[in-house]
């Protein structure tokens, strides 16, 4: 085991389950508030995640946790725009942060997460997060009003088990406890809350390169996004420190998965349905495996319970196209403590006050997914910023991730101008099916053998 402290202690104000973005965020911001915070991390760090590309609006939770000096001075590329290349290699102008948002926050980073979670997870404990690695949170407990205890989510959660060793079980009370535990969803599972979405059904194969093309000056960290021909999947294109960039081709997960070869081949046919990626990467050396995922995106029928929280992907998952993860992992949190800490304070630990924060946070994660779903469905940026030039700021503001306010509604009436005849409306998150109705449906994740970024 490789903990801040040697000894767990048998009681605290908060329990965090996972130490990622989304509980790294939440513990350091309940720590700052001189709250007793213990976070338990199931794994070793520094360790694997995909979800590289930081967007803009990262920048005000950064700051808040302390982080921004950090990574200021890191190695960490500087991105400042984002670029779309449709599937016949017609290209975008750059959307540049900067010119629409001319502060600091418009520059962000392309991130190797291992490094990047680290840092995070080091930040929350120099701020005084007792945090423990490689110990396994095995239940929550729970205590209905008769004062039974319980793991089935009766009543009010009160603190958890954890195993450290093959024999070494402890347990832990607290007045909160924060499930951030990300796709594996401890709570979210225990508890039947998981809705799978009704349209992101998608997968992903990737890998690394070295010595691929690599634009200059003001584009040199762009994320690129190119479509692939007959528009049945798109590559990111996300250039990292030390000359390496992460290359991944999203389609629906039938059409990525089902009845093709090994995922090398799947990979390098999607290569030569995109010419742009091929042309990239022709003089490049791979330098990993092949990497693959079904991400099926889903939500959680709520944010939190008496004496409980779900944040970043336990709370929920959607499509990366955007790469509004890290930013989703890092608001949750964010507004997640908050909750607690005014409910700490009026002694107030029950579901409305911890998931007050709940009903703004999904209309924001909407914004995105709405966003996400119309380019699915054809939506063209260049044709949208042509017919609307006076809306290209509102666009780059989802984006960069300003999904919190109603200023950006104002591009869904123009862009449905724009429709073809007979366009079905998107269908909401919650009309999806419930997990427990799609046992078929999961999110997987396959490592090759050999190095990880």
């Amino acid at each position: 085991m490789i903990a801040s402290h040697t000894k767990i202690p048998q009681q605290c104000d908060v329990i965090v389950i996972g130490g990622g973005p989304a509980g790294a965020t939440a513990s350091t911001i309940l720590a700052q508030s001189g709250l007793h915070v213990v976070l338990f991390e199931r794994e070793k760090f520094p360790r694997f995640h995909i979800g590289e590309s930081l967007i803009p609006e990262t920048y005000w939770t950064l700051q808040r946790i302390g982080m921004l000096p950090k990574m200021k001075n890191s190695h960490f590329v500087k991105k400042h725009s984002v670029q779309f290349v449709t599937s016949d290699g017609k290209t975008s102008a750059p959307f540049y942060f900067w010119d629409n948002k001319p502060h600091e926050c418009s520059q962000t980073w392309q991130v190797v997460r291992s490094e990047f979670d680290q840092m995070m997870l080091e930040n929350a404990r120099e701020q005084g997060v007792h945090a423990f690695e490689e110990v396994r949170v095995r239940d929550v407990f729970f205590v209905d009003h008769e004062g039974n205890r319980n793991t089935e989510g009766r009543g009010r959660a009160i603190g958890v088990s954890v195993q450290t060793g093959p024999q070494e079980v402890h347990e832990v009370t607290a007045k909160v406890v924060v499930d951030a535990s990300g796709q594996s969803g401890l709570l979210q599972n225990r508890l039947k809350l998981r809705i799978w979405d009704p349209t992101l059904n998608k997968g992903a194969i990737w890998t690394y390169w070295r010595g691929a093309q690599r634009d200059s000056g003001r584009d040199e960290g762009a994320t690129l996004v190119l479509q692939t021909e007959g528009k049945n999947g798109w590559f990111w294109y996300i250039p990292l420190h030390n000359d390496i960039i992460s290359i991944g081709v999203v389609a629906p997960f039938d059409y990525l998965f089902k009845d093709r070869g090994k995922h090398e081949q799947t990979y390098f046919e999607e290569v030569e349905r995109c010419p742009g990626v091929a042309a990239r990467i022709a003089s490049a050396e791979r330098v990993t495996g092949f990497f693959a995922t079904r991400d099926y995106s889903y939500r959680s029928k709520q944010v939190a319970g008496d004496g409980w929280v779900l944040v970043g992907d336990a709370f929920g998952f959607l499509d990366p196209l955007y790469s509004s993860g890290v930013l989703l992992a890092l608001k949750s949190g964010e507004m997640a403590a908050d909750a607690i800490v005014e409910g700490i304070a009026n002694n107030d630990l029950s579901a409305n006050q911890l998931g007050k924060w709940g009903p703004g946070f999904n209309v924001g994660i909407d914004r995105m997914r709405r966003l996400v779903c119309e380019y699915y469905d054809g939506f063209s940026f260049g044709k949208f910023v042509r017919t609307y030039p006076e809306l290209t700021g509102t666009i780059t503001d989802l984006l960069i991730g300003d999904l919190f306010t109603d200023r950006v509604d104002a591009a869904w009436k123009p862009m449905e101008s724009l429709y073809p005849p007979g366009k079905q409306p998107i269908a909401p998150w919650f009309a999806g099916t419930e997990a427990e109705l799609s046992p078929t449906k999961a999110n997987e994740l396959v490592l090759p053998d050999g190095p990880k970024p």
